[in-house]
Formats: C-alpha cells, sequence, structure tokens
C-alpha cells in the first residue's frame, strides 16, 4: 500500500526501505536532503515539503513521522492535520509522551483525520531484524493500516512458541506487533518497555562491575580472581536464564573493547523512563528497580563508573545513540 514516511533518521530511513523492499509505495520527506535522496535512489517517491508529501497521496492517506518526541513532532503533526482530509491517518511512531497521543488525536479528530500511536522497538537493527511494535488507535484505522505493520514485523522467526497460548488469541502478537488499544494505549506500553529497559540494563552494567572489580587490590590476593569478561558475556549468551538481546550487544562491546575506552560513561535518559515512574506514582505501584536504574544514569552525571560505561555501550549498540561527554 502506500504510505509517506516523515522523519528520516536512524530508524525512519530504515522503515522507509523495510516497507519499500516488501513491495509498499513510499513517498519520503526529511529538511535533509541527502537522506530523501538516498531513498530516492532505493525506489521511494522524494517530497520536497510538507505539502508535497500530501499531495502525493492518494485518498485514504496514511503518513508515519518517526521524528524526536516534543516541539517537532508536534509541529509536524499540527501541518499535516491542516493537510489531511476525513479519512486520512496520521502515525506517530516516535516516543512521545501518550496523554500527547490523546489530546492530539482529539484534535484531529474534529477534521475526521485518525490518529494511530506505535511504540516501535528495533533500533538501528530494525531493517533486518523487524520491529516489534506496540500500536494504539480506532480499530477501523489499525485494521486498514495492517499490511504496513506486518511487513515492519519481526514475523514468527525461530522463536519457540508459547506453550499453551489460547487458540483464539490474537496471532499479530506472535509476529511481533499488537493492536494495544485504543489511542495512547501503544506508546503507554512501550514507555513501560523502556522503563523495563532501564532496569535490566542496569542489572547487566552492575553485574559485570562486580566481576570487573574481583582484581581489585582492596581484596585479599587470595580471592582476586582476573575475570575476561567478554568470556563471560559470551557463556552467559548460551543457555543461562540471563541471555538476551541486550547481553548479546554487552558481548559484542566487550570483544571490541573491554576497556569499553570509546564509552566516556555519562549516560542519557530519553524520556520514557521518568514518565514510567510518573504512571507508577499516579496508580500507586512501587517500582523500586525502575526507579534506581533512572536516578542511576543521573547519578553516571555526576560520577562516571565502568558500569556507566557498560550502559553507554549498550545504548549505542542497540540504537546508536552517542553519549555526551562531561
Amino acid at each position: 500500500m502506500q504510505i509517506a514516511l516523515v522523519g528520516l533518521g536512524r530508524m525512519g530511513g530504515n522503515i522507509a526501505r523495510r516497507l519499500l523492499r516488501d513491495g509498499h509505495q513510499v513517498v519520503v520527506w526529511d529538511r535533509n536532503a541527502e537522506a530523501v535522496g538516498a531513498l530516492a535512489e532505493e525506489g521511494a517517491q522524494a517530497a520536497t515539503s510538507l505539502e508535497d508529501v500530501a499531495a502525493r497521496l492518494q485518498p485514504p492517506r496514511a503518513a508515519w513521522i518517526m521524528l524526536p518526541a516534543g516541539a517537532p513532532t508536534a509541529q509536524t503533526i499540527a501541518v499535516l492535520g491542516e493537510l489531511f482530509s476525513a479519512g486520512d491517518v496520521i502515525i506517530d511512531g516516535g516516543n512521545s509522551f501518550y496523554k500527547d497521543d490523546i489530546v492530539r488525536a482529539e484534535e484531529l479528530a474534529q477534521h475526521g483525520v485518525h490518529f494511530i500511536d506505535v511504540g516501535t522497538s528495533g533500533g538501528v537493527w530494525g531493517l533486518e531484524r523487524g520491529y516489534c511494535m506496540m500500536i494504539g488507535g480506532s480499530k477501523e484505522a489499525v485494521t486498514r493500516l495492517d499490511p504496513v505493520f506486518a511487513t515492519l514485523a519481526p514475523g514468527l522467526g525461530d522463536i519457540v512458541r508459547t506453550a499453551d497460548r489460547k487458540p483464539d488469541a490474537d496471532p499479530r502478537a506472535e509476529r511481533g506487533y499488537i493492536h494495544a488499544g485504543p489511542v495512547g494505549a501503544g506508546h503507554f506500553v512501550k514507555m513501560v518497555h523502556n522503563g523495563i529497559e532501564y532496569g535490566l540494563m542496569q542489572a547487566y552494567a552492575e553485574g559485570f562491575n562486580v566481576l570487573r572489580r574481583k582484581s581489585s587490590e582492596v581484596l585479599p590476593e587470595n580471592q582476586r580472581y582476573d575475570l575476561d569478561l567478554a568470556d563471560v558475556a559470551e557463556v552467559w549468551r548460551r543457555g543461562s536464564v540471563v541471555s538476551s538481546w541486550l547481553l548479546d550487544l554487552t558481548a559484542q562491546a566487550l570483544v571490541k573493547d573491554p576497556s569499553l575506552a570509546d564509552f566516556p560513561g555519562p549516560v542519557a535518559d530519553s524520556g520514557e523512563g521518568r514518565w514510567t515512574l510518573e504512571a507508577a506514582m499516579e496508580e500507586s505501584v512501587p517500582v523500586p528497580a525502575l526507579s534506581a536504574a533512572l536516578f542511576a544514569r543521573f547519578r553516571s552525571r555526576e560520577e562516571v563508573s565502568y558500569a556507566d560505561q557498560l550502559l553507554s555501550a549498550m545504548r549505542f549498540g542497540f540504537g546508536g545513540h552517542t553519549e555526551f561527554k562531561k
């Protein structure tokens, strides 16, 4: 089907490419003309402005926005909302705050324009691996865009299927995407996903820091171990209960350089961790592990440890995030 992709950064460009590979017609636009030109050479239709995006799409139109949360996304949605007509769909695939989705959807609904929020996980690896998607919006709009979601999703792959899953369960979940609920539900689920991600990453980072410090001179000499962290990460990847993609990325970083010299240590947070804590407080739900993981990132900007360097290495591994230096 035909769809526009607005925002061709690390994830947006690869989302467009994955759609093109599966035969979809993709109109692309970005302020970066080189990014637009590169995708045009791969078969996309290059637009010169948001107005041109709207003009190139055939009704009912659909545009996927992949921009940083906040003003860039809000401004783009506002412009497209004026250009689009009743029955058209605007999709926000970034990491927007779910309460903002609800407001935007209500504003667009006044013009009959549908809004879909998609929590998108997959980082810079999504082109080949596919994207895990958590989708919010009306059943009508989400169903219409299902060919797009099906293309972007990882599919069944070689993951062992969950035993005793009910035969009438939504098959989309096994293929890597779900219709989580009404507007905002997709970004809410992705927000909590990222909060959990903080906790998982922090656990790995702290654990490997304990392993690394086992050779410290503060310990009795007969209790010191000079452990090969790359080997530890590698063996844990194979059959261990703590195996995961994050551990895979950790192993890759440690093989390249166990000292992690390329990673200065201060670790950024992109907002979802804070929002998850806010939601937990609203619901009176205790989240000590997730809150500690977020506060550890704050602390990393004052005093750097090896654990912080490892966190930074993981963020670069899955999302291409480059941390700031102190």
